[in-house]
C-alpha cells in the first residue's frame, strides 16, 4: 500500500482571500508563503502557514468547507494513482508548475487532494 508523509495542506473556501489571510494572521497567527505567492498572483489559492501546517484560501462566492490534502513521495505519488485506478476511483490530475495533484472524492463526496512537490521526478514519469 503506497504511504503519505503528511497532511500537505487545506483548502479553505472564502469570499475574500486578502480579509481572510489578515483574520488568520491576527487571530491564528499563519502568514503567506513567498515560494507559493505566484499561484495567488495568478488568480490561485493564498497559502498560508503557522508552524507545520498550510492552510490554502480559495476564492468562491458561495461554497464552503475545505479539501484535504495528502503528501507523498514521487515514488508513492505514481502508487497511489494505481491504488485509485485499482479501486476504481475517478480522479482529475494536474500540473501546478511547482507541484503535481490529484483530486477525487471518497463515497460520501467529501474532497481529497494528492500531491507531491517532487516536480521533475514526476514530470518525466508522466511524459512516458
Amino acid at each position: 500500500m503506497p504511504s503519505f508523509s503528511k497532511v500537505d495542506h487545506i483548502h479553505v473556501y472564502v469570499t475574500d482571500r486578502l480579509t481572510t489571510e489578515s483574520w488568520y494572521h491576527d487571530v491564528l497567527g499563519f502568514t503567506r508563503i513567498p515560494q507559493l505567492e505566484v499561484w495567488f498572483n495568478e488568480g490561485g489559492p493564498l497559502t498560508l502557514v503557522n508552524g507545520g501546517v498550510h492552510i490554502a484560501l480559495f476564492d468562491h462566492p458561495t461554497k464552503r468547507g475545505a479539501t484535504i490534502a495528502f503528501s507523498t513521495d514521487a515514488e508513492n505519488y505514481l502508487k497511489w494513482k494505481t491504488q485509485l485506478n485499482k479501486h476504481n476511483v475517478e480522479f482529475k490530475e494536474y500540473d501546478h508548475d511547482l507541484s503535481w495533484s490529484f483530486y477525487f472524492s471518497d463515497p460520501d463526496g467529501n474532497p481529497y487532494e494528492i500531491t507531491s512537490f517532487d516536480y521533475e521526478d514526476i514530470a518525466i514519469t508522466n511524459l512516458n
